[in-house]
């Protein structure tokens, strides 16, 4: 028998249902050949330090750092886990061969490994990497099964990871909650974690030390139209008013028309990381949200595969846009015009050098039927974003207009569509909430050289602004870039390396700093707490906070990866850093606690699992099932205890709920 494993039941499903498996057994799908069975997301993970040594069950700052000689797996101590487990393990030990069907990324290879590992098998093990669910890309990809050695660097950089963030994580928590904290509070360190709550801190305290200039600036209305005074700001309001004075003596004449055309490329397609900064800005999503929702479109075979951080396509995709357009109902006023015509094979849109294992996210072709409306939402970004991309540029015309008044230079700019382009697709565009004002953008009348006229000019009071919060668009945009502000996208792409943590672990850094009571959230703004705050003044340790330095890690890994960068040193300079930094806090001879912040109720009962069906209950335990609040509504989601099992923690609990369809 080949045996396939999955990374959850329903992609297993979908698989089985390909492959023409369709006995259902206990933990598995039997037929044609094939066994199809599957885990829960992790069934595994690293030991606990006291499984390691005995002594290390009690936390002592005699013991740290905590460096196991050789770091072990053990199943979670799970009754439905352990019964999978025992499955699995019973159909690997008669296996033919092993096909590796999880998520294809560095996780997914991870959890499957891990299970390989602890199962001890023996047999050869192929790997199926898709980047969708379709039956058609599962066909091609079972066509095309690879050597699982051919993966092994995602698995070295993978385990480099877990083992660097149980080192880290591990050793710093302890240090730092012995040394500094109280009231039995724990304080959790993070190497991803704790540089993204410093940026939180230190734009707060950029906000906090702002202090506000006040000035002045010259504008005059002309037929109805805004002009500002070249001459800038003023910072004495005297100088001001003299002007202003000058001015009233005098018809307004307009001195000059310039005018310039160009083009405006469509937006290009979306990465994960993009596409929950557009949903945060958008639909006010946070970024675990849109990860949730865009990897349930993905289960459902709307879209190709989410974790990614490019926004290119490969140029094997190209052949197939005609086929992935004409499946996109309900777009086909924007698809008629593309498909009447041959393509474009741009290299803005298809390059090679820019993919690594996945493309840019795109819808599949496959007709959307029965989503959430929240769902839709996402869908209809991330296929609209596809249709633009094939359309033609947008061609503009930048209106600049000067204009004099008692010897006193004005200037507006207005920009003017001449040929839509790919904005056709996005219809009436919405104003960015976050957007800065302008006088440039608007639609300027038709002026004439020489023409003059009365005119209303006033002295406009402001004052300088601090730099604004975080909100998870742009923390998520800062974690991206190291901390670095880039508005140019080619840039902020070039930075994508140095980034801190994955586009698939973000998301989840962010809500851990929520849990830990380390920020809270204003409207859609993010604030440190007063715990936050606390410890990152605390620590000295720059590595261990500096968003460009762990940028700096994150970039070795993702060079383990791909094979130019050795997995051992890697490890051997974390130990390094992880014996420095509890050597400097053993030798601070401060006094210094950090106060704990009171958590929200939310965050100090059980967590909050919404159901992924109607997103409006909540999940409950019932006799035989997990189910949903909203049951006597209407609301038929149901989780059997006899395939989930009845045992799940909360957070495991949660964690399933965020991989369902």
């Amino acid at each position: 028998m080949k045996v396939c494993i999955a990374e959850k039941p329903s992609v297993a499903r979908e698989i089985a249902d390909v492959l023409g498996a369709t006995q259902k057994k206990d933990g598995y799908i039997e037929g044609n050949g094939y066994q199809v069975t599957w885990t829960f997301g992790h069934l595994c993970t690293l030991k606990e330090p006291h499984e390691y040594l005995s002594e290390w069950k009690r936390w002592s700052l005699s013991d740290l750092p905590m460096i196991p000689q050789r770091f072990g797996i053990k199943l979670i101590d799970n009754p439905t886990y352990i019964k999978q487990f025992k499955t699995i393990e019973g159909l690997f030990s008669k296996a033919e061969m092993i096909i590796n069907c999880g998520d294809a990324g560095q996780e997914g290879e991870l959890i499957q490994r891990w299970v390989m590992l602890k199962s001890g098998c023996k047999c050869p093990v192929y790997r199926l990497w898709i980047s969708s669910l379709t039956e058609e890309a599962i066909r091609e990809g079972f066509g095309q099964l690879k050597a699982q050695a051919d993966y092994d660097k995602l698995y070295e950089a993978g385990l480099s990871r877990a083992i660097g963030d149980w080192l880290l994580g591990m050793n710093a928590t302890r240090l730092y909650t012995i040394r500094y904290g109280q009231d039995r509070q724990v304080l959790s360190i993070g190497r991803v974690q704790t540089p993204t709550l410093a940026l939180i801190v230190n734009r707060q305290a950029e906000i906090d030390s702002f202090i506000p200039e006040q000035y002045w600036e010259l504008k005059t209305k002309y037929r109805d139209t805004i002009f500002s005074a070249t001459k800038g700001r003023f910072s004495k309001k005297e100088e001001g008013e003299k002007l202003l004075e000058e001015v009233r003596q005098s018809d307004f004449t307009v001195t000059g028309i310039s005018e310039k055309k160009g083009k405006e490329s469509a937006p290009k397609l979306f990465d994960l990381t993009s596409l929950q900064v557009e949903c945060n800005k958008k639909y006010a999503f946070t970024a675990d949200d849109t990860l949730k929702l865009i990897q349930s479109l993905y289960e459902k075979k709307l879209t190709t595969y989410p974790r990614v951080d490019t926004t290119y396509l490969s140029e094997d995709i190209y052949p197939k846009i005609p086929a992935t357009l004409k499946g996109l109902r309900d777009y086909e006023t924007l698809t008629a015009p593309l498909l009447a015509t041959k393509i474009p094979k741009d290299k803005k849109i298809f390059d090679n050098s820019k993919v690594t294992d996945h493309h840019a996210i795109i819808p599949t072709g496959v007709p959307a039927g029965n989503i959430s409306e929240k769902e839709r939402k996402v869908y209809d970004l991330v296929t609209r974003h596809f249709i633009a991309a094939f359309y033609p540029d947008c061609e503009i015309s930048t209106t600049t207009v000067t204009g004099e008044a008692g010897k006193v230079g004005f200037k507006v700019s207005g920009k003017q569509i001449l040929k839509p382009g790919w904005r056709v697709v996005f219809g009436k565009e919405e104003k960015d909430p976050d957007a800065e004002l302008s006088d440039d953008n608007s639609v300027l009348p038709n002026f004439v050289k020489g023409e003059s006229g009365p005119h209303n000019p006033i002295l406009k009071e402001a004052w300088t602004k601090p730099p604004k919060p975080y909100t998870e668009a742009t923390l998520l945009r800062a974690m991206e870039t190291a901390g670095k502000t880039v508005e140019d996208e080619e840039l902020r792409n070039a930075l994508k390396e140095n980034g801190i943590g994955r586009p698939s672990t973000r998301a989840a850094i962010i809500e851990t700093l929520f849990k830990r009571n380390y920020i809270r959230k204003e409207r859609k703004n993010l604030f440190p707490t007063a715990t936050g705050k606390e410890l990152i003044g605390t620590i000295q340790e720059e590595l261990l906070k500096s968003a460009e330095l762990t940028g700096l890690w994150e970039k070795k890994l993702r060079q383990i990866e791909k094979g130019t960068y050795d997995a051992h040193q890697f490890l051997d300079e974390l130990k390094q850093m992880v014996g420095n930094i509890v050597k400097d806090v053993l030798s601070d001879r401060g006094e210094n606690r950090i106060a704990t912040t009171a958590a929200s109720t939310e965050s100090n009962n059980k967590p909050v699992l919404r159901c992924p069906k109607c997103k409006k209950g909540t999940i409950l335990r019932g006799h035989t099932a997990y189910g949903c609040s909203e049951y006597k509504n209407g609301c038929d989601f149901r989780m059997s205890y006899e395939e989930y099992g009845k045992d799940l923690t909360d957070a495991q609990l949660a964690d399933l709920i965020s991989k369902m369809k």
